[in-house]
């Protein structure tokens, strides 16, 4: 039996406190179609499928959350554009991560139609790496949370 979500806002976590924003699929989904170039609500929902209401549920938290602005539409005067804030911008890494993630686990050969690339250059991406101060890499048992 599923009960109420618990709310993460409050936990000394910054992980948690994350996921009490983007925590659901469909977000970051919305936020994946925004970098590609969505803006207006029925470009999103066209995209992705989604029931109105959830889409118009989600896209209200992100405003409340400050990862969308809402914009009015240049020049049509009937309607508005989400905007990605710098806020919302900074979640390009958490994308890259989890579709470079996703293309090494998640797939069988020949799955995917899209590819991550550089915009300037349209290579592919290189795997994304988590350095250490000086310049070492880390891998996955080579860091750890300290209490501050």
């Amino acid at each position: 039996m599923h009960g109420k979500k618990t709310d993460l806002a409050s936990k000394k976590c910054g992980i948690a406190r994350s996921l009490n924003v983007i925590g659901d699929w469909w977000t970051l989904l919305i936020v994946r179609d925004a970098f590609n170039g969505r803006r207006r609500f029925n470009e999103f929902q066209k995209n992705l499928g989604m029931a109105k209401n959830i889409l118009s549920s989600r896209l209200k938290k992100l405003v409340e959350e400050g990862v969308f602005s809402v914009v009015e539409d240049d020049g049509s005067g009937s309607g508005h554009n989400y905007v990605l804030t710098p806020k919302g911008e900074e979640l390009y890494l958490v994308l890259v991560a989890l579709w470079q993630w996703g293309e090494n686990n998640c797939k069988e050969a020949g799955d995917l139609d899209h590819e991550m690339v550089d915009a300037k250059t349209a290579r592919v991406l290189p795997q994304l790496k988590l350095l250490a101060h000086d310049g070492r890499e880390l891998g996955p048992r080579e860091f750890k949370m300290k209490a501050i």
